[in-house]
Parts: C-alpha cells; structure tokens; sequence
C-alpha cells in the first residue's frame, strides 16, 4: 500500500471505527439495560464458557524412557484434547528436549477431523538427549502471545519429571536456563496464562518443587502421577478448574462380566455438553438411555465416543435435562472408574451500582445474575440450586471477606460497608454442585471515591448522540465497503500451512513431517520463527515471507550463501518469489549440515 493510500485510508479507517465503537455503545446501553451489561458484566471474558487457547508441553527427553516408560504424558495429551468442545477452542502442542524437537501452532478445532489431526501428531512424536524445561516453557508461552485471539483464555499444560539436563558441548549454563524459566513464569503471570504441571514420576525421579513453584507462580496447579489410570482424574480437574466447574461424583464399579447402571443426572438446560470419562485396565461395552428410556445410539449426532487403550470418553452434547442412564458392561473383577464434568454456556456478571462515588464507611449494594449468550436467564430453578457469596478484598491490607448473599428471584444481592479509606475490590462468586462462576472485578477506591470495571450508574438513552452515529454510519458504510474491499486485497494475511522436513546431511536422516498453519502469524515471518531453529543456523532470519494475493505467499531472501530451489532449480529471490499451492522449496544450510524440505499447501 503506497503512502500517499495509508495517509487516506488509516485516518478514514479511525473515523470509521469511533463511529462504530461510540455510537451503537448507547443503543446496546439501554438495551441491554438490567440484563449483561451492567456493573462488571461484560468487560472482558472471563473463565467459564469462554474458548480455550491452549498449548501442551511434553518433555521429550530420553530420560523420560524411565520417568514416562508407558508414555502417560502423550495419553493425557490425547485425552485433554477428547474433553474439548466440539468446536471453537485452539490447541497448540510443544515437544521438547534441549531445543524445541517438534510444535504445531495453534490450531482451531472445528470438527473431529481436527482433533485426530492433533492426537495423530502426538502419536508421531519422539524423544531425543538432554532436557531443559526453560525451553519448552518459553515457546509455549511465545506460542500464546505471538497468536493471541480476543476472547480466548489462554492455558498451558506442562507434562514433565522437571528435570533439567543440559549439553555440556554447548555454551549454555545451568543459571542460565534457570533464569531463563522463571523469566518465562513470569511473562505467563503477567499475562495471565495460568500453567497446569503434570509431574510423570514412574522412576522416582521428579522434580517436584520444581514443577509446583511453576504452577504455584502462575495461578495454576501441580500433579503428579505415575499411572494412566490417574488421567481422567486429572484432566477433569484442570479442565474443571479452568473452566470453573465442579468435578460431580459418580460412584465407580467392580466389573461383573454384564451391564451395571450409572445415572448421569443433567441438571439443567444450559448443559452445553456433559463429559463422562471412564479408566478400566480392560475394555468395556457402552449403552446410553435418555430420561424418557429410550435407547441412544453410541455414536450419534448427540453423542461421541474416543476410546485409547487407557481411557473411553463419552461426550453428550445439549443433553436434555434429567436422569440420564449409563449401562457399564466391564471385565470380572475390574475396577472401574467413571468422571463428569459439564461444560455451561453461563456467565456471571453484576448490574450498574447505585451511586457513581464511595467512600470510608459508605455501603455498596451489589447484584449479580447469570447470563446466557449475553442475555439475563431467566431460570428460577437453576438459581435455587446455588449459592453466591461477595468477596470484598482490601488491596492495601490483603484481607478478604466473604458476605453471603440471598437470592432474590433470578439475582443475588448483597451489601458491604467500605471500612476504611482504602482500595477495594469486589467480586461476586456463585456455586452449584457442579460449576461455579465468579463474576468481572469492581474495583473502589475508598479514598478519592473511584469506581472503574464496570458501566457505574445507569445513564438514560443517549438519543441524540445515537440519531446523530446512525446518520454518520450511513454515510460512511459506502465508503467503508470500498476501503475494507481494498485492504482485504492489498493487506491479506496468511493463509495455508506449510509442510516441512529437515534432513540431516551427516546421517541421511529426516525428521517427521511438521505442519505449521501460517493463519497464525501476521505481516511478515522468518523461517527462524516458523521452525525455532537453533541458534546456529541464523541466516534462516533472512529468509523472509509475507503474504501474496490470490492465497499466494512471497519470499525474499537475502541470506548469504544460501541457494534456495524450487522444483530442482535455483531461483532467484532477492526481488521476491511468489508460491502457489502445491509449491516446493529445498533450502540446503551447509554451515549446519541440514537441508530443510518445505511444501506450501492451501
């Protein structure tokens, strides 16, 4: 896009998106009045029903043959990924040593074709010497910032005996990777991406504090196991906590060789999916009636069924609200354990407060209601299972206290006095047996009268301004059509993946296939970045892409040295070389005694 183009089109582009964020903002203020769109209700997506942004860390190292003998670590990948919604989450997964052996960017799952892409890449992956968890630590929290999607809560699984063994051939020390991870923690924390560690311990060997300071320091939490039966416990609970839900109770079995029954109870209509994993050291046989008798296919539309050799997960999706009957049928003497989880589609949010300022010995009356796809619910007999408590904590001290409220209809009230000239902050928590959601911070400061982290009191209809926006956006919809059909062709992200191998010269070698999809990067990418290669091999930081027209992208490079060919040829790319689909490159790293094979594919 020429200069003289940016200096019309950006500043027209601001005007544009003002009109579009301050003028319909009062429209969806009244609205939306009484309903989510109150005091800390909707100002940025909390846990709960929010998609998944999540990377999973494996420590691929050969000392795993004896800390992960069975490979436990590359079954609990597969089952985190089982537990998914069908649709609307991402997954990335990193697999480490010393450097990063092999990653697959974040992918979206939008079927289960997606999920078997991703558990098929986990069946591929293989261990190699030396381990540093700073380094998989590092690309996995990379990973979620360099491809951060509004909306999403981002996670890390970290699966490893915590151990680190270094090459003494290279110049990297022991402080160095130790700083190097908690440099890493500490971008998680400030991000706010929580790290679920996973401790593999079959050789006695862990790490323990190690793996715990790291989930302690993030807000996540620490486990440690060394049999797969301990999995779907496990899982549950990190996606459980994450997704602020409450693992429910479901007695286990003693397999009698015929069907035994479960009752899976459905408690409401804002079930989105109901997650029954079940362990047994044999396989076991599956029957499903709803809670009118009738008998539901295994699988259906309404039902999945993954199975492993450790593990069946028996997905129901917008199961109807009732007792539902699992019929069980499992090997003599068997011991059988069964885990349910519910995923909601419900948020927590507050309505506006009362008074714009408070402060030392004033009284906050707070509300708080569920919601469902952005609406109040309306659902007395949902609301008459919970409880809800308000959390008041006073930052300048660090003390919490927690008031019960009472149900009033379909909300939550409750009160707290300001006791002192201090800052406050308010959080309201509301629990069933099997979720719990906690609502947007309000923050009060005592002692100038501040509220911020929410709408504050309630305004009326700002017609006028709203008149005055709908006219200004008639106007410029024409010319938004044509500017945003002009940057759509001229400013075109990437699309596609790639496809590449590294051959090895010394040894002949070639690595497994590595799929990277390029729609999570933006502008401009280096192969240094695509690959993570190793130091070593710095002149891959000149080997440029960017995106083309027509699902095209282009590449420059100016790496010395490197001849680059496609089709068997040397081509020139100074001047930028455009690959269609289907298109491969060889780009030999003598210095490195590699060659890297890539295919481009749309």
């Amino acid at each position: 896009m020429g200069p003289k183009i940016k200096r019309l089109v950006y500043p027209l582009l601001a005007v544009l998106l003002l009109a579009a964020g301050l003028f319909p903002a009062g429209a969806r203020m009244a609205a939306a009045s009484g309903t989510a769109s109150g005091q800390g209700g909707g100002a940025a997506a909390s846990a709960g029903s929010a998609p998944i942004d999540a990377v999973l860390v494996l420590d691929a190292s050969n000392s795993m043959a004896t800390s992960d003998p069975q490979k436990i670590g590359n079954e609990a990948m597969r089952l985190f990924i089982d537990m998914l919604p069908v649709q609307g989450d991402r997954v990335g997964i990193v697999s480490y040593t010393d450097v990063v052996q092999r990653e697959k960017a974040l992918l979206e799952i939008q079927s289960q074709a997606d999920k078997d892409e991703l558990k098929t890449f986990i069946g591929q992956l293989g261990r190699g010497a030396y381990t540093d968890t700073a380094v998989g630590v590092t690309e996995a929290v990379n990973m979620l910032q360099r491809s951060t999607q509004s909306g999403h809560e981002p996670m890390i699984v970290l699966l490893a005996d915590g151990n680190t063994q270094l090459n003494t051939t290279k110049s990297k020390t022991p402080e160095q990777s130790q700083q190097e991870l908690a440099d890493s923690v500490q971008k998680a924390k400030d991000a706010g991406i929580p790290i679920y560690t996973i401790g593999l311990n079959a050789d006695g060997k862990l790490n323990q504090a190690e793996l715990e300071k790291i989930a302690a320091d993030t807000a996540g939490k620490s486990f440690v196991t060394d049999s797969a039966d301990d999995l779907p416990g496990i899982l549950s609970e990190i996606f459980a906590s994450h997704q602020q839900l409450n693992i429910v109770p479901v007695d286990s079995l003693t397999g009698n060789g015929g069907f035994q029954d479960v009752t899976i109870a459905v408690p409401n209509a804002n079930v989105l999916e109901a997650n029954v994993s079940i362990t047994s050291s044999q396989k076991v046989e599956l029957k499903l009636k709803d809670p009118s008798g009738a008998e539901i296919a295994i699988p259906s539309d309404s039902v999945t069924l993954s199975t492993s050799k450790t593990y069946s997960l028996l997905k129901m999706i917008k199961p109807q609200e009732g007792d539902w009957t699992l019929s069980v049928k499992g090997a003599d003497k068997d011991q059988i354990d069964i885990n349910l989880v519910f995923n909601y589609d419900l948020e927590l949010a507050t309505a506006p407060l009362s008074a714009s300022s408070y402060g030392k010995g004033d009284t906050v009356d707070v509300s708080a209601y569920l919601t469902s796809g952005g609406q109040k619910l309306d659902s007395p007999e949902l609301y008459g299972t919970m409880k809800a408590s308000l959390v008041a904590k006073d930052e300048d001290t660090g003390t919490e206290t927690s008031v019960p409220m009472t149900l009033d209809g379909t909300q939550f009230d409750g009160s707290y006095e300001l006791p002192e000239a201090h800052k406050y902050t308010l959080t309201v928590r509301a629990e069933a047996d099997s979720f719990y959601r906690e609502s947007p911070p309000i923050t009060i400061d005592a002692a100038s009268g501040a509220v911020s982290g929410g709408a504050g009191t309630e305004k009326k209809f700002p017609l006028v301004p709203v008149i005055l926006g709908v006219l200004a956006l008639i106007l410029l919809a024409a010319i938004a059509f044509f500017v945003m059909r002009y940057l759509k062709k001229a400013n075109k992200g990437f699309v596609g993946q790639m496809v590449i191998e590294i051959r090895d010269e010394n040894t002949g070698e070639r690595s497994y296939p590595q799929y990277k999809k390029l729609n999570t990067y933006k502008g401009r990418l280096n192969l240094h970045q695509l690959l993570q290669l190793a130091p070593e091999l710095k002149d891959a930081e000149n080997i440029v892409f960017t995106p083309g027209s027509e699902d095209r992208i282009v590449l420059r490079s100016s790496a010395e040295g490197v001849p680059i060919e496609k089709s068997g040829r040397v081509v020139d790319t100074s001047k930028g070389l455009e690959l269609k689909s289907g298109d491969r490159l060889t780009i030999p790293m003598a210095q490195a005694g590699k060659t890297i094979l890539m295919e481009y594919l749309v």
